[in-house]
This record gives C-alpha cells, structure tokens and sequence, in this order.
C-alpha cells in the first residue's frame, strides 16, 4: 500500500527592484537577494525615476528603495511606486521626520542601515511582498511617537505642527515620463497647501482614517477637504483626481 504524498508546486521567485545611488551598495543587495533561491533582482536604479521606469517596466513583487539619491528622492518616488509594488525603505537615513513621512507616502517598511542582519533583511522582503510591515528600531521609534501624538491630540493636546511637505507636484512629475508639467502647475496653484498635502496622501493610495491619522485631523475634515479639491481639479473620484494630480490625464 502507497501513500501519496503532496507534490512541491514550484513557485515564481520573489521579483525585486533595488534602487539606491550608491553602487557599491546596489551590487552587494542584488548578490545577496539573488542568491537566495526563491528572490531574483529583475532590475537596478540609481535614482528615483529610474526605479519608476523599473518598477513600471518590470512589474516586481517589491521595491527596495533608498531614501537620499540626486534628481528624484525616494520620497518622491513613493507615491507612483506603492501603486506598482510594496515598497521597502533601505537606507542611512534615520531621522524620524522622514521614517514618518515615508510611512504616510505608502512605504510597507523601514529599514536603518546598522540595525538588521542579512537574514532579518530577506526576511521582511518576503514579508512585505506578503503585505506585513518591518521596521527597525529607529523607525518602530517614530511611528510611536506618531502614536503618542495622535492620542494627545485625542485627548486635547496640541501637538507640534504638521511636518512640511518635502514633496511637491513639480518633484512627482519627475518620476513620470511624458508628464505634462503645465498641468501640474495648475493644479497646484489651485490647492491650498493642506490640500496638497492630502491630495498627496489620496495619491499614495492612502484611506480617508489613514489621511485623518496622518493629518491629525477627523474623517469628517478629510471629506470636506476632499470635496474641495474634487471640486477644484474637476474631478468625480479618487482615481480621476490622482490622474490630474500626477498630470496623466
């Protein structure tokens, strides 16, 4: 008597895209990802709008994604990135400012350079393609200080202003080919500076709760900005508005 056993399906290998200036840095992640056996580099970047073009051409499984390279920043290529892929932020850059805005940009996970080992880092790329986030300590640091923020604010306390916006329009047409910059140039004059920022988050494909958390603001507020700016960009949802927003329309 046989028993039958359960045949292995083999699997595609996890698709990555590895975008950092530095390439030193680029060669060593690529040898070290693609020498596991179920992840392969389908391309490099050395900028922002490259891992764009790469990302778009390419289709991957999941971006890494480093925060300061010249042209466009990592920052700036968030918004059109997470509609592609999950994206990893891989970087020197600790400072919670940015860790913070990176999270609100739509990145799945943060990682410092210094404070991981190789295989907590193959690790979270599995884990974000599988929609779970990673962070390391000084970004687990700042998304608590983010927590505690909000829950002042809960309880009526007035926190620190709104971080400034380290993105504009102009930076994201950067990251998109043929964009056309007339049009993003009138959008932006006709958005207050808070519209901007949410039409930025709407953008990075966040909701309605997560732009009111980010925002510090209620859902009630959110809805009522977002109907101004539907109303400037003449536009009837979400997608519509991205599209006039990011000039592809």
């Amino acid at each position: 008597m046989t028993t039958d056993r359960p045949t292995r399906v083999p699997t595609d290998p996890l698709r990555v895209v590895v975008a950092d200036d530095n390439p030193v840095v680029r060669a060593g992640l690529t040898a070290l990802l693609t020498g596991r056996e179920d992840i392969t580099v389908v391309a490099e970047a050395a900028d922002g709008h490259e891992a764009c073009l790469a990302a778009d051409r390419h289709r991957p499984d999941v971006v890494l994604l480093d925060v300061r390279m010249p042209g466009v920043d990592g920052i700036a290529a968030l918004p059109y990135l997470v509609r592609i892929a999950p994206v990893l932020m891989l970087t020197y850059t600790g400072e919670w400012e940015t860790v913070r805005e990176a999270l609100r940009r739509g990145a799945g996970g943060y990682l410092v350079h210094g404070e991981f080992t190789v295989d907590e880092l193959v690790s979270a790329v599995r884990d974000i393609r599988d929609g779970k986030a990673r962070l390391t300590t000084t970004a687990a640091d700042a998304l608590l200080a983010q927590l505690r923020e909000s829950d002042a604010i809960a309880h009526g306390v007035i926190p620190d202003p709104p971080l400034p916006r380290t993105t504009s329009p102009q930076n994201l047409s950067q990251v998109q080919p043929g964009v056309r910059q007339s049009s993003l140039s009138v959008s932006s004059s006709q958005l207050s500076a808070r519209e901007a920022e949410i039409m930025d988050l709407i953008a990075s494909g966040l909701t309605n709760q997560q732009i009111a958390a980010a925002c510090f603001i209620s859902e009630k507020t959110v809805k009522n900005h977002i109907n101004r700016i539907f109303a400037k960009l003449h536009s009837t949802s979400r997608s519509e508005a991205v599209a006039k927003w990011l000039g592809v329309s």
